[in-house]
């Protein structure tokens, strides 16, 4: 049998993922998952809305059953979903970020920009095909996600150059040119949400689109 959290024993290394105003609002979506076969690794750390936060680059646990996810509120279930686009499995990480692209939420734009740099050229497409309204001017996403490029322009150059990364290593043949691969146009479209949410012109280190 699967040994589940209390919401009193939260891991502390995901309740880092989340920004400290999102509250207990996050404990029941991390009371609803299996523990972890191993500890979260790598964690990368960004700003949202002004706070620091601290996400795993992988996580190592079951998924919940189905009936454990649909109790969750519709923000808990966001939640739980944001922690599995980190999981180990490149399909459990495109089944979970498929429920999240739709979410305007500040915190969750970093699990699916996170996304854009890796490898999983499915899971590419998939926020390409469900992130209609990142180029839509005034649009809940391209706030949310212009706001969080602006604000963590470090991190997207570290994620614009592992794409292009990717890209040489596994893909190119598929994709001769850079500007034909998935993750080149939505980085296009981050960098001018960026810059038409903060006016921001952020240099580029890609081979350009």
């Amino acid at each position: 049998m699967q040994q589940l959290r209390t919401a009193g024993e939260p891991d502390n290394a995901l309740v880092r993922a989340f920004p400290t105003w999102l509250g207990d609002r996050a404990r029941p979506s991390l009371a609803a998952m299996p523990e972890g076969r191993l500890a979260p690794a790598s964690p990368f750390s960004v700003t949202v809305a002004g706070q620091a936060v601290t996400i795993p680059y992988r996580i190592y646990h079951d998924e919940p059953p189905e009936s454990t996810v649909r109790t969750l509120a519709a923000t808990e279930a966001t939640v739980l979903h944001c922690l599995y686009t980190r999981h180990s499995d490149g399909r459990i990480r495109q089944r979970h970020v498929e429920q999240v692209v739709g979410s305007s939420e500040p915190w969750a734009v970093p699990f699916v920009v996170q996304l854009v740099g890796e490898y999983v050229v499915e899971i590419l497409e998939t926020i390409a095909r469900d992130l209609p309204h990142l180029t839509e001017a005034g649009s809940a996403h391209q706030r949310s996600y212009g706001e969080f490029v602006a604000g963590n322009a470090s991190f997207f150059a570290r994620t614009e150059r592992r794409a292009v990364s990717y890209w040489s290593r596994y893909h190119r043949r598929r994709y001769p040119a850079f500007s034909d691969y998935p993750a080149c146009r939505l980085l296009e479209s981050l960098r001018a949400a960026a810059a038409d949410r903060a006016g921001l012109v952020l240099p580029r280190h890609t081979p350009g689109p």
